[in-house]
């Protein structure tokens, strides 16, 4: 099990090293992570001009939220999950624009 530190710090790696701008062209959205578990929380990203900025919380009308245990995300963000699978196997829920969860993919590399 992954501590909360460890899901925590998820996201600025995600906003900071894994982030594609040239793939995030065209992209204006808050991405919210409702993460379940001892070690959850809220979180969210947000991607405007090229650029992705990480913080804690709930976000204020986000685009698309994604629902999921917080081992299952953390499993997911480090590889060891397929995100298709674990979308296909009801591991992962997503909420709104669900384009933006496909383009998801293609924004941040492993």
């Amino acid at each position: 099990m992954a501590t909360r530190e460890e899901i925590a710090q998820i996201f600025p790696t995600m906003a900071n090293e894994r982030f594609l701008p040239a793939k995030a062209e065209g992209v204006n959205a808050i991405i919210q992570f409702n993460l379940s578990g001892d070690n959850g929380g809220l979180f969210w990203l947000k991607i405007a001009e090229g650029v992705c900025v990480a913080g804690e919380g709930q976000a204020e009308n986000p685009k698309m939220t994604l629902k999921a245990a917080a081992d299952d995300w953390h499993a997911v963000s480090t590889g060891k999950i397929n995100a298709m699978q674990a979308f296909m196997s009801g591991k992962l829920k997503i909420e709104g624009d669900m384009g933006l969860a496909m383009k998801m993919q293609t924004m941040f590399n492993q």
